[in-house]
């Protein structure tokens, strides 16, 4: 029994210096893992093993190994990130796997890749011709990132010389029935709009699941519920047409009257109306 409990105590000392060395290293160590992080990462795993269950070795020794092996991993980190010749031999260059649409084959024997696992990585990213891809690479960690030819490019705002206004990131207001006071504080808003909000929906706060608040205060609810069909927010949507009809009204009213004057002052106030609908259109038709 006293082993028993020698190899618990041994186990949550691992871990916890697992734990602790494994923030140490960083976000990339858990993520995109080199040859060498993966080799470390193995080789720590195996150690804490060790000095959970070897109760015949001292437990200290195996800590002195980590220390070492987390050590050899920071040292090598710090030799890449101030030499660049360092990062090639560690990690390896990127090769090119596809340029102008034709396969370079003696790379695909480098990095012993097969026709079949080329077309599979390509057929993930949504490629299915060879000849539609201007450029494929494959990056020290085995990922391989595609550049389609211009021709194939998705259309985007920017081709057709359109202005879209920037997104930020939507604020989670509620989450699993309950308001997250924080994030409405955040966007500068109360739970009373919140609980407006609702009202216009139809829906009570308990019934919602995840509620998300965008950059321009419209409010996206998912429901416990999904056969509750919830209505689209419309807010922009109606302020846009209202703006519209107040320009069609000013132009309306200065075709319809004859005071040379109050004609001058409609156009001049429908043409301010168009510029700024002109201005807004990028934030209200999203």
């Amino acid at each position: 029994m006293p082993d028993a409990y020698e190899i618990v105590i041994r186990t949550l000392l691992a871990v916890l210096v697992l734990f602790i060395m494994t923030k140490i290293l960083g976000k990339r160590q858990v993520s995109q893992l080199s040859l060498f992080e993966y080799i470390t990462g193995i080789t720590i795993g195996n150690l804490a093993g060790s000095i959970s269950v070897d109760l015949d070795a001292k437990w200290y020794l195996g800590l002195i190994s980590l220390t070492v092996w987390i050590g050899c991993s920071l040292g090598i980190e710090f030799l890449q990130l101030k030499s660049k010749t360092m990062r090639d031999f560690i990690d390896s260059k990127a090769t090119v796997l596809i340029k102008e649409g034709k396969v370079q084959e003696d790379n695909l024997k480098k990095e012993r890749l097969t026709t079949d696992e080329l077309m599979e990585q390509l057929r993930k990213r949504s490629v299915f011709k060879v000849a539609d891809v201007e450029f494929a690479i494959m990056e020290p960690s085995g990922e391989i990132n595609v550049l389609l030819k211009r021709e194939y490019l998705p259309l985007t705002p920017s081709h057709l010389g359109i202005k879209v206004a920037p997104e930020k990131e939507p604020q989670a207001a509620i989450m699993d029935g309950k308001i997250l006071n924080e994030s409405l504080a955040t966007l500068g808003l109360s739970p009373g709009w919140l609980h407006t909000e609702l009202d216009k929906l139809g829906v009570t706060i308990e019934n919602v699941f995840l509620g998300q608040v965008d950059s321009y205060g419209q409010l996206y609810v998912d429901l416990y519920d999904d056969k509750i069909k919830v209505p689209v927010p419309q807010e922009k949507a109606t302020l846009f047409a209202t703006l519209k009809q107040c320009e069609a009204d000013l132009m309306l009213y200065g075709l319809t009257t004859k005071n040379k004057e109050a004609i001058h002052m409609y156009e001049r106030c429908s043409k301010q109306m168009e510029d700024i609908i002109a201005e807004l259109k990028p934030l209200l038709q999203r």
